[in-house]
């Protein structure tokens, strides 16, 4: 029997170089202040604006279209005139052609109008909706106002934890 000793195969050694991002320092931005939330400039712009309460990945991805700003840039790179820009978008998204149903306010209860309520605005328009369903008794006020569940889920025997319950209430009185 003749053997034919196999040549171990040469392996490619040269590695691939890493990706790393390069930019000139005096026009770049590291935080970004946008609607009263800071925004890391090292992102792309797309991912980046979803730090802002109320602005998810889609609607940013449509923003960024609409405003005319490059989906490949950071957020550091910006002019102020693409800040501005997005700022507006944001907005008044309905000028720029954003569908009614893109939007995170839909038939405002006051108004009946469609808008996109984002950062700070959040909170008060949500105080506003829990004031206003316990004030005509809506059963969903109540159950706020109680502090219990409000989305039919069971409540006999789950999220007993941070309450005083069976014998240890009855040791308070």
């Amino acid at each position: 029997n003749t053997t034919k000793k196999q040549q171990p195969k040469q392996q490619n050694t040269q590695t691939q170089p890493t990706m790393s991002l390069v930019i000139e320092e005096k026009d770049f931005q590291h935080i970004l202040r946008v609607l009263n939330t800071n925004v890391d400039g090292r992102q792309k712009i797309m991912f980046a604006l979803t730090k802002i309460r109320g602005v998810g990945r889609r609607f940013a991805n449509m923003v960024c279209k609409k405003a005319g700003v490059d989906l490949n840039k950071r957020a550091g790179e910006l002019t102020e005139e693409e800040i501005e820009k997005i700022k507006v978008v944001i907005a008044e998204p309905e000028t720029y052609d954003i569908p009614k149903w893109f939007l995170n306010r839909q038939k405002d209860p006051q108004t009946g109008k469609y808008s996109q309520i984002v950062s700070n605005d959040i909170n008060a328009k949500l105080r506003d909706d829990y004031e206003r369903m316990k004030k005509i008794r809506l059963h969903r006020g109540l159950r706020h106002y109680w502090n219990v569940r409000v989305r039919g889920q069971h409540t006999k025997t789950s999220g007993r934890h941070g309450r005083a319950c069976g014998l240890v209430k009855m040791l308070r009185m």
